[in-house]
């Protein structure tokens, strides 16, 4: 069959949810070392909090991938999966910073609350967030599929910027910034509380406003075979893959390496450098914690630029170099500089990265992949993204350690990541097999 165009705006529906889910993911990775932080954590064990986000990233999107391949129901095979998850979110959203406020006892039964919150809350984001990507591969043809993609990068970014923005915000309109010693502030639970709605609210709206193909129009909108596929095994697959699903994977490696020490060391290293304090208690460690977000918001306006200067690039590969070139430069100055408005410079040159990171993967692998297993291949391939910050955040305290436990030097260990990933992009391969 010809396969039609979509509209603009059946595309933008088709992602708009994933503004309601970035958002929640930005107040998460802007806040978590901060939360954490606040309630007692040592510096040097802030990575291994980190473990658990992509940990239950690893382990969830896979399984929804597979599901949702073989799940055809009346609301859609994608959508209940993203509604279910968005659904956990909320409630988990409300309960998260409210870790220190709860009257429990001890600081281990405060962290362990905290813990659980935090893999329900990352489980629950995985859950929702993954088949936004797949109703893109879904339901877009190639002609469009650079495009759609672009839209929902767009709403990445723009999501991310709202969430990183809203403890600045409550602070400037007066909510309290500061708490008791082990209590998380107002102006930190309130941003989650109108999270949550927001994700809710654009959830529902692309329920509502996207209707999926059923079975056997996917089937010939993919040129899918009638019979029954082959069952094959996670290992059979992969053993299957692609090749272009190993290459880039390796330089997802060192990508998503780098930014997990950005989102977990950002805030000591402003609160160090910029505001001359360490004490997570002190009103300059929470204001470096509001500052870490205008940061953020900042690298996803640098984001949001760069992607529109992505397309001028002739060559897929040189665009990623460049990218991956400039976003370390942008993270190695972190180090060096102490004025907090001088760090808008080095966050939008990392957005420059954050650009091609979110935009280049998928574009060249989906290529290489049929419809047939299209949330397999791509839950998969989320291992791309969670292994690499495993990894970095369960040797994140023996780096800190190496560096003189300056928080500001891990910036620049992420900048030499960066470099790697760069360096990795001349082994892409990039073919058209249909697995």
């Amino acid at each position: 069959m010809q396969k039609r165009n979509l509209s603009f705006w059946q595309m933008w529906n088709l992602s708009f949810g994933f503004f309601g889910v970035q958002i929640a993911y930005s107040l998460q990775s802007a806040n978590i070392s901060r939360i954490f932080a606040t309630l007692g954590a040592d510096p040097h064990n802030l990575s291994y909090f980190w473990i658990l986000p992509p940990l239950m990233g690893i382990l969830v999107q896979p399984v929804i991938g597979t599901l949702s391949d073989r799940t055809w129901t009346r609301f859609g095979r994608r959508i209940p999966y993203l509604f279910v998850g968005a659904l956990l979110a909320v409630v988990v959203m409300s309960l998260l910073p409210n870790a220190g406020s709860l009257g429990l006892k001890s600081l281990g039964a405060v962290m362990t609350f905290g813990l659980i919150a935090l893999m329900l809350l990352d489980t629950s984001i995985n859950v929702a967030m993954q088949p936004f990507k797949m109703l893109v591969g879904d339901m877009v043809n190639e002609k469009q599929k650079t495009t759609a993609y672009s839209i929902q990068s767009f709403l990445c970014n723009a999501g991310s910027l709202v969430g990183y923005l809203f403890p600045y915000i409550f602070t400037a309109v007066g909510i309290a910034n500061v708490a008791a010693p082990g209590v998380i502030p107002d102006s930190v639970i309130y941003s989650f509380y109108v999270g949550a709605a927001i994700l809710i609210i654009c959830v529902i709206y692309t329920t509502l406003k996207v209707r999926e193909m059923p079975p056997d129009e996917y089937r010939e909108f993919h040129g899918i075979a009638d019979k029954p596929s082959e069952k094959a095994g996670i290992i059979r697959l992969l053993a299957r893959a692609p090749s272009t699903f190993w290459t880039v994977g390796l330089v997802q490696f060192f990508c998503w390496a780098a930014f997990l020490y950005m989102w977990t060391y950002t805030n000591g290293a402003v609160a160090g450098n910029c505001w001359g304090t360490t004490d997570v208690n002190s009103e300059g460690y929470q204001a470096a914690g509001n500052w870490v977000g205008i940061l953020f918001a900042v690298q996803a306006v640098g984001s949001i630029i760069w992607a529109a200067v992505l397309p001028r690039f002739k060559s897929v590969k040189t665009a990623y170099v460049t990218s991956l070139a400039v976003g370390a430069l942008g993270f190695a100055s972190v180090m060096f500089i102490h004025d907090r408005y001088l760090l808008f410079v080095s966050y939008l040159l990392i957005g420059a990265a954050w650009a091609a990171m979110l935009a280049l993967p998928f574009s060249i692998l989906t290529n290489s992949l049929s419809g047939e297993r299209m949330g397999t291949y791509l839950g998969l391939f989320n291992g791309t993204i969670c292994l690499p910050q495993i990894v970095a955040a369960a040797t994140g305290g023996l780096v800190l350690r190496l560096v003189g436990g300056n928080q500001a030097s891990m910036l620049f260990v992420a900048a030499i990541f960066l470099v790697l990933g760069a360096l990795s992009v001349n082994i892409i391969k990039t073919d058209s097999n249909i697995h």
